[in-house]
């Protein structure tokens, strides 16, 4: 892609890259990166070192200083992307109508009306479409001229061997851009981590890294049916005590099924007690190297192992799939094209 023809991109609460990494890999020059929290800042800045990144708070960056650190020409900028914190309308949470991350949505709106991209790319999980805020937000991007639609996609149809649903809006002023469809078969866990080596036998520190249970743990763990077993088959006798009266979240202490693709990965997935984190076969938890794996983060891409098991786990488990990010950006990055020529 020459000079003439480069697409350029902006990531709004970019994290530690998961969807700036897609973008990259669909051709986009990614050129300023927003994000508050430290690690996330670091590891965004180790991993995309061509990037300006501006660790702040998005409420106190103003519009015009993003736009001088583009430092674009008469083209302008191609695309904004961004996933606003989505814990506020999460509904594995209790849902906070006063949480005040859920107003962070419309800074995506500030933002556009100043950098005025071509496109707007944005993701979240799908409870956001049930919140008033979503409406009003769509309503005050159609007011900038972006004609906008939405649906909620599956990160499974897309190459990502994980079942993960997301929210994806497009709005568009250089025409209507469809939404891109599944374009590929579904990847399983075995496909993705069933030629890893176990972790006694690998020097890759982020392979090493898995939570080492108490030995009560692990002789349940060692009870559970491998690849797929619920802690159901153990019988209520055998489970633990705080999952006895439990009639929800059947998944905890669940193994990751072989031929199947894998449960959305969170922020918890290095723990057993907050989902189906078992690996298929292995009596362990996963480790952070193959959840990064499966959330389809390559071997190169750096995380730093010193800051301990919880910390990366929340790293990527928040991220997006950057496989399906690619995804997206790939359809948008065909679109733009068309649409300057």
């Amino acid at each position: 892609m020459n000079a003439k023809t480069k697409l350029t991109a902006v990531d709004l609460f970019c994290g530690c890259g998961g969807l700036s990494l897609g973008l990259e890999q669909a051709g986009f020059v990614v050129k300023v990166g927003i994000e508050l929290d430290p690690l996330a800042a670091q590891t965004y800045r180790v991993n995309h070192p061509g990037t300006v990144l501006i660790q702040s708070d998005i409420r106190r960056v103003a519009a015009r200083r993003v736009k001088k650190a583009c430092k674009l020409r008469s083209r302008g900028l191609s695309l904004l992307a961004g996933c606003p914190p989505c814990q506020g309308f999460s509904r594995i949470r209790r849902h906070s109508e006063d949480d005040p991350r859920n107003d962070l949505l419309f800074e995506f709106v500030r933002m556009t009306r100043v950098l005025r991209p071509k496109v707007v790319l944005l993701e979240n999980v799908p409870g956001l479409v049930k919140d008033r805020r979503f409406s009003l937000f769509v309503a005050r991007l159609e007011s900038c001229g972006y004609l906008c639609k939405w649906d909620i996609l599956n990160a499974a149809d897309f190459g990502v061997p994980q079942r993960r649903k997301r929210l994806i809006l497009i709005g568009s002023r250089v025409g209507s851009i469809d939404l891109p469809r599944r374009n590929c078969r579904r990847r399983t866990v075995r496909d993705c981590i069933g030629s890893l080596e176990e972790p006694g036998e690998t020097k890759d520190r982020l392979h090493k890294m898995h939570l080492n249970c108490t030995a009560r743990i692990e002789k349940l763990i060692r009870r559970i049916p491998v690849d797929g077993g619920s802690r159901v088959a153990l019988g209520k006798r055998r489970q633990l005590d705080c999952h006895k009266k439990l009639d929800g979240f059947r998944d905890v202490y669940g193994r990751m099924k072989w031929d199947d693709v894998a449960p959305t990965l969170t922020g918890g997935c290095f723990n057993p007690s907050k989902g189906r984190f078992l690996h298929p076969e292995q009596n362990r938890p996963i480790s952070m190297r193959e959840a990064a794996t499966i959330q389809t983060f390559p071997k190169s891409y750096r995380f730093p192992a010193k800051s301990g098991l919880v910390n990366i786990a929340r790293l990527i488990g928040d991220a997006l799939p950057p496989l399906f990010a690619r995804r997206q950006a790939h359809h948008l990055a065909t679109r733009l094209t068309c649409a300057t020529h």
